[in-house]
């Protein structure tokens, strides 16, 4: 398993309270890009702009990845462009949500 998909497979650990599904199956992880010297940039969304626990689930996937070895600068995008829907989810994430 490469750092890639070590990455994503911690941050199903990190979970949206108010939904209580893992943020990749919620389809908020836009972007992951890892540098051959660990530095990891993560561009992600929420459900909604006035999300009241952004702060929360953005500190939440910083710490995750933070806690992989071999990672070293973490960087967490916050953006609104494009902004989530539904069909972001993957099956799971559907399937989980009852649909």
């Amino acid at each position: 398993m490469n750092l890639k998909e070590k990455i994503l497979n911690e941050l199903k650990s990190v979970y949206d309270p108010e939904l209580n599904i893992n943020v990749v199956d919620l389809g908020l992880i836009y972007d992951l890009d890892v540098s051959g010297k660990g530095d990891v940039k993560i561009t992600m969304t929420l459900t909604t702009p006035g999300c009241p626990l952004h702060d929360s689930i953005t500190t939440g996937v910083r710490y995750c990845v933070e806690g992989i070895e071999d990672t070293r600068n973490v960087d967490v995008d916050l953006v609104w462009t494009p902004a989530w829907s539904p069909e972001k989810m993957t099956p799971e994430g559907l399937r989980l949500l009852g649909r």
